[in-house]
């Protein structure tokens, strides 16, 4: 029987959940099955048990990783002494590098976490909406010391979130520019259209 090839780096739990991220991604949370996963790792569905539960704590799992990574950055960056727009940067470089680097992951956390089961829908849609709310106050201080200009704050975060989305169609093109030139254009585009001159 085949075994799961876990790496110096990854170990047979990760590379589950790292193969079910490209699953879900590619065919979608609910249209996958543990079947289809343990034909992409290389094993018979009943191996999956041994390391993981299900499907469900799957999508669990990776919506924690990404939601956790965020919280800490965002954590960091609040504790950091400098211009709220730099902040902003600071964040916006974060979230595209993610965007860029796990992929799979961020689409999925992005996308699929509507399928997660209570209590963890509701701890996750809370803490998502605590990122953006901490987001926001960042974007609003800078507004009142007028780094940026004078918009809703709330409005900013969702453009600038959902501008970042948009790297999915950058992982669709065939010839396509280098990351840093994609993240270099993003930054500039959105930094510069919310900087006060």
């Amino acid at each position: 029987m085949a075994r799961i090839k876990s790496t110096e780096n990854n170990s047979k739990r990760e590379v589950i959940i790292k193969e079910a991220s490209k699953l879900f991604k590619e065919k979608g949370f609910t249209a996958t099955s543990m079947r289809d996963l343990a034909e992409r790792v290389g094993v018979e569905a009943p191996s999956l048990y041994n390391h993981i539960q299900s499907k469900s704590e799957l999508l669990k799992i990776i919506c924690s990783n990404v939601g956790e990574k965020f919280a800490v950055k965002i954590a960091e960056v609040e504790q950091i002494e400098m211009p709220a727009i730099e902040k902003v940067e600071k964040l916006l470089r974060f979230h595209i590098q993610e965007m860029i680097n796990y992929y799979e992951q961020e689409y999925v956390s992005g996308r699929e976490w509507r399928y997660l089961k209570d209590p963890y829908l509701s701890e996750y849609r809370e803490q998502r909406r605590n990122y953006r709310k901490r987001f926001t106050a960042i974007i609003q201080k800078g507004i009142d010391q007028k780094e940026i200009k004078k918009l809703d704050a709330n409005t900013a975060v969702l453009i600038l979130l959902n501008a970042i989305t948009s790297i999915d169609q950058w992982h669709r093109i065939v010839h396509k520019v280098s990351s840093k030139e994609l993240e270099e254009n993003i930054v500039t585009i959105l930094i510069e259209g919310l900087r006060n001159n």
